[in-house]
């Protein structure tokens, strides 16, 4: 491992050039922008290694690119996604997101965190093990999306008409990183995913606002609407949402009580006074990673431009993302917000439906997650923080859960202030390198476990 990791400082320059171009692309899903181009290089990239790459896709799907290279007794299936969140708002941005830019050892740009980095410095270090140290250990089957920051909206039936691509001895999740206290981290879960957007409908256009006496808004009504959904305690009032809740096992409670808190960093960081309820400790963990959510992501109707402008909007709109957990299913879940609804005297609001993924939670003492430990721990020179979810959504549940694969996040460059999906979208560049380095040995850890 001293002639892999002299391989990455010789050829650091290069890598971070090719990291900076595959940045550079832009690869906007939710807007169609790059998505045939961003599949290419990556295609590219592991035919450049070797690979044998497979340019797959569905009717109406973006390019997934899988490649396959090594053997050995054990299969890894490595999960990312080349597809980027949109970067609006611009005016928001110090640089442009689409122009990589280097300060204070962080690199800024649109991707750069979720996910390219991490897909970039994992292909880089198979590159690096293949010329420091000859034929892989194991087989490596990368699984690269276009879709993810959309729902992954074809990723499962993409699942089932592919299977036999995607069985494996373990999955490594395109996450990986540090807590806000800069511990190393681990995640064996993710969150599922139902996403609505409510629409009210009013007038056929906008009206002068002193219409107001004798036409219905229909901002009102999608507010009065809204204030249906939760409680003023935060409980969520659609009746069954909770009903199919699978509870966190005991090996998930045990691993809570060895995970170090991180109240007062958080707090700091988003510049709250407290956490809802204030809750703190264990008990603010506990709900963070095992209960399901209801948030508003965003609220439009009539002008909201500069100045003022007296206007009763014809549509109102709301976009609405439910969290959830294990054995929660999305579609259920728009059944019961539809009956919800139409009980509580809304039968006309419309419910558009966006993207939707079931939950996954797998075994945290797997064999591949304690490789990653293993590779952390010698990577980082400290042993990881174990999560047995995170609170975040990724297609998990049908390329590993389905399957049965266990799962693990690491090797990664996620910190605190990375800041994705937001302006800004930062990576630390020692992170860069020290993951690429814990890949290395994460590769020889698991194919030995």
């Amino acid at each position: 491992m001293d002639h892999f990791a002299a391989y990455i400082d010789a050829n650091q320059q290069r890598f971070y050039d090719e990291l900076c171009a595959f940045v550079r692309q832009p690869s906007i899903a939710a807007q169609g922008i790059g998505m045939e181009q961003t599949a290419e290089i990556v295609r590219s990239r592991l035919e450049r290694m070797g690979a044998e790459v497979q340019t797959l896709r569905l009717p109406g799907a973006v390019p997934v690119i899988y490649g396959s290279l090594g053997k050995g007794p054990r299969t890894l299936l490595i999960y990312d996604h080349y597809d980027v969140q949109p970067p609006e708002p611009l005016e928001a941005w110090i640089t442009p997101p689409f122009e990589p830019t280097l300060r204070d050892g962080k690199l800024y740009a649109r991707g750069v965190a979720d996910n390219k980095g991490n897909l970039m410095l994992r292909l880089q270090a198979v590159e690096a093990w293949l010329a420091t140290n000859g034929d892989l250990p194991l087989r490596i089957n990368f699984l690269i999306e276009g879709e993810e920051e959309i729902g992954s909206v074809h990723l499962e039936a993409f699942c089932h008409e592919y299977a036999q691509l995607l069985k494996s001895d373990g999955c490594l999740w395109e996450t990986g990183g540090r807590t806000p206290t800069e511990q190393p981290t681990i995640h064996c879960g993710a969150k599922g995913m139902c996403y609505v957007e409510l629409v009210a409908h009013g007038p056929a256009y906008d009206l002068h606002s002193a219409n107001a006496t004798m036409v219905p808004n229909p901002a009102w009504r999608l507010t009065w609407a809204l204030n249906t959904l939760k409680t003023a305690d935060g409980h969520i009032a659609i009746p069954g949402f909770y009903d199919r809740i699978r509870p966190p096992s005991t090996a998930d409670l045990q691993a809570l009580e060895r995970i170090p808190l991180d109240d007062e960093v958080l707090l700091k960081d988003w510049n709250i006074p407290a956490f809802i309820d204030n809750m703190q400790g264990l008990e603010r963990l506990k709900v963070h990673l095992f209960s399901p959510t209801c948030t508003i992501c965003g609220l439009v109707a009539g002008y909201t431009g500069e100045g003022s402008k007296t206007v009763l909007p014809a549509e109102a709109h709301a976009k609405i993302d439910f969290r959830l957990v294990p054995d929660m299913d999305p579609r259920e879940v728009v059944s019961q917000l539809r009956a919800h609804l139409d009980q509580q005297g809304f039968g006309d609001i419309e419910i558009r439906e966006f993207g939707q993924e079931r939950a996954a939670r797998s075994d945290i003492n797997a064999p591949v997650v304690r490789a990653m430990s293993a590779a952390v721990e010698r990577a980082y020179g400290e042993p990881p923080v174990l999560f047995p979810t995170m609170a975040a959504t990724g297609p998990m549940y049908p390329v590993c859960e389905a399957f049965g694969t266990p799962v693990t996040s690491g090797a990664g460059t996620g910190y605190q202030g990375t800041q994705i999906h937001a302006p800004n979208e930062n990576i630390r560049m020692d992170d860069y390198w020290a993951a690429m380095r814990c890949m290395g040995a994460f590769i020889e850890e698991f194919a030995k476990a």
